[in-house]
């Protein structure tokens, strides 16, 4: 970990994180002031015990971008947690290549590849929330606490329950289509700061 970055967003709060800080694996990219928290297991270990599945074999990626919120225990499980829906057999023989005589190379085979998880801004993932392989989440948007996210989600959609599915929409679509539009998250820190009243108070025309 880079020591010249900084972690801890709050002083003397150990359970939230700026998560860039604290990946290393460079199949994970994570945006400028996405925050995690961790109440339960240290928050600094996110891609141990949040990135699931994530082998190197696959070269699948994990993009998270700027200014999301991830809640305690949300998950992102990758391709090698599946197992492939073309054999007769849910077991992964080409996994044990060396019980079954099987060629090494082949190993791949014994799922089938979702692709990369990619999470847009300003994202909200709620307590244990679930992103499976493949699934791309727009900006903006809200994923329910314990969802199972299965599929991708619109910008400024909320989803919740098991499998998710679209509970509304944040805002009406001028102003999503505003939102979009200004990408406020690539402003300046400065301008950012300028505009927060605005932002706060939800006042589309003030951006």
């Amino acid at each position: 970990m880079d020591e010249n970055k900084k972690v801890y967003p709050r002083t003397n709060d150990f359970q939230t994180v700026y998560l860039k800080s604290v990946v290393e694996n460079p199949n994970i990219s994570v945006g400028e002031y996405t925050i995690y928290n961790d109440f339960v297991s240290d928050p600094t270990e996110f891609e141990k015990n949040n990135v699931l599945y994530h082998y190197p074999i696959n070269n699948d990626r994990l993009v998270i971008g700027k200014f999301c919120s991830i809640a305690c225990g949300a998950k992102f499980i990758f391709t090698s947690a599946n197992h492939t829906l073309d054999s007769l057999s849910t077991y992964t023989f080409p996994l044990f290549y060396e019980e079954w005589d099987l060629d090494k190379k082949d190993v791949a085979s014994a799922w089938d590849n979702k692709g990369d998880i990619v999470i847009g801004n300003d994202v909200w993932i709620g307590y244990e929330a679930v992103i499976l392989a493949g699934v791309h989440i727009g900006d903006g948007a809200i994923i329910g606490a314990r969802a199972v996210v299965t599929k991708d989600v619109p910008p400024y959609t909320i989803v919740g329950g098991v499998p998710a599915k679209e509970i509304r929409k944040r805002f009406d679509e001028s102003t999503i289509a505003k939102l979009k539009e200004s990408k406020w998250w690539d402003w300046s820190f400065e301008k950012i700061q300028q505009k927060l009243p605005a932002i706060q108070a939800g006042k589309i025309q003030e951006l």
